[in-house]
């Protein structure tokens, strides 16, 4: 069976990664979290004081500061990781505080075009399966399957909230889900490569599917683009 590039894309808090990786695992593929690289952006330009204090970003030291910025992913006990210059971040890039500033860093043209190269570089050889805002209309425009993932902002706030308090960390649903109405409206009118559904893309609501059901649906896409 051929190899293609499978392009998982939508809103934020919509179980992208989780379903991308559970169909990367079941059919041998590589995962690529997209979402976690631009976190990690986000990670490093906080602890390093890049923000102003009005949330503003100061966009020369950081784009003086790219260079610097080594991300990885790593499969660890069976799981993909982020690594930021060699640390483990995949706890700190999924705080509330990286939440809210990682969609004006993702707008920036400079911080966009160096990740955008690092994934297409990582699906060269097809096998792989990535999640992102852009991955089926600019990393990888002709994938051989294109996914478009959607649920409505309360469903995906409650499921943040959920996933927030099950690792122990602090949680508001209030708070979470007026951040997940703001990201949407941030990511579908940045100027550079807002979130929108490619043309060939096929539609996933999944607010009131379970994760068999939604699993069961990707298999059969996944089947059919293979055949």
């Amino acid at each position: 069976m051929k190899k293609i590039t499978i392009a998982i894309d939508g809103h934020s808090s919509c179980g992208k990664s989780t379903m991308a990786k559970d169909l990367a695992r079941r059919i041998g593929y590589i995962y690529v979290d997209t979402g976690a690289m631009y976190r990690s952006v986000t990670l490093y330009a906080l602890r390093h004081g890049l923000f102003n204090e009005d949330g503003s970003i100061k966009t020369d030291e950081l784009e003086k500061d790219l260079g610097n910025i080594i991300i990885e992913q790593k499969l660890v006990e069976g799981k993909t990781t982020t690594f930021l210059n060699g640390e483990n971040v995949e706890r700190e890039i999924r705080t509330l505080e990286v939440s809210n500033h990682v969609s004006p860093i993702a707008t920036l043209g400079f911080v966009r075009t160096a990740l955008v190269a690092q994934q297409q570089r990582m699906g060269q050889e097809g096998g792989i399966v990535m999640d992102g805002r852009d991955i089926g209309t600019v990393v990888f425009p002709h994938a051989e399957l294109k996914i478009f993932v959607t649920a409505s902002a309360e469903v995906r706030a409650q499921r943040r909230y959920d996933e927030l308090k099950q690792k122990g960390m602090p949680a508001d649903y209030a708070d979470i889900l007026r951040n997940v109405q703001e990201r949407d409206y941030i990511d579908s009118h940045r100027a550079v490569s807002p979130l929108r559904q490619a043309d060939d893309a096929l539609l996933l609501d999944n607010s009131d599917m379970t994760i068999d059901e939604q699993n069961v649906w990707l298999m059969e896409k996944y089947q059919q683009a293979t055949q």
